[in-house]
């Protein structure tokens, strides 16, 4: 691996979408992988040092966020919310002593709520003081803490936020073989998006292979800005 100077994580957005570029339905079901497609991303994830998911996917899943099928650790765990509304009840804050599990936050979010979290182990970031956390302070505090490798595993809103910010330098998608449709389904990217095609992120097709039913798809992102590794 290129030795580069250590301003953030390499960050590989990784996927699963219909044909028609769905990653969940209008329900919020996003069950797509198959069998062997499942089991590549839990080595993916085992190769990694953080996986992180925005506040949407955390309520609409409650997700564990860690390794099976394959032996490895678990990664560390990074929830993007900026107003601390992580649910005390949910998977990873009650597992937060085992897995160390990060909740970003800005500086809006309420004492009482950052302290709940504090007290069953989370560690919280106060990473800006807008409305949404800041990614790129985000991403370098994360790198301090020996973060060189990390998964995003986002919704549509998330995605596009670490892409338009550059914070992206690999995608793998896995496209199941179905089409979903639906105006409220959610896509791999949403957001504003690009006003022009010449305007859309860059990318160059590193490979591509098929996981049982599912072709997965394997991008460099052109120009992604500085990297830590």
């Amino acid at each position: 691996m290129p030795v580069a100077q250590t301003f953030r994580p390499y960050v590989i957005l990784n996927a699963a979408m219909s044909l028609d570029g769905k990653i969940a339905t209008f329900t919020g079901d996003s069950r797509m992988s198959s069998a062997p497609d499942m089991r590549r991303v839990h080595r993916l994830r085992a190769s990694v040092d953080a996986i992180m998911v925005g506040l949407r996917t955390l309520l609409v899943d409650d997700p564990k966020l860690s390794v099976k099928f394959v032996k490895g650790h678990n990664p560390y765990r990074i929830i993007l919310d900026s107003n601390a509304r992580t649910p005390l009840t949910s998977y990873v804050v009650g597992t937060a002593r085992d897995v160390p599990t990060i909740i970003a936050v800005t500086s809006t979010a309420q004492r009482k709520r950052i302290e709940a979290l504090k007290e069953r182990g989370v560690t919280v970031l106060v990473c800006g003081k807008g409305p949404q956390v800041s990614l790129t302070f985000l991403l370098r505090r994360l790198r301090t803490l020996g973060i060189r490798r990390m998964l995003l595993e986002g919704g549509g809103t998330l995605n596009w936020s670490m892409l338009s910010h550059h914070l992206v330098d690999e995608i793998s998608v896995a496209i199941t073989p179905r089409i979903l449709g639906g105006t409220g389904a959610i896509s791999l990217v949403a957001g504003r998006g690009a006003a022009r095609v010449k305007d859309g992120v860059k990318l160059k097709l590193l490979n591509f292979a098929r996981y049982g039913p599912d072709l997965v798809v394997r991008y460099k992102v052109l120009d992604p800005g500085s990297v830590g590794y």
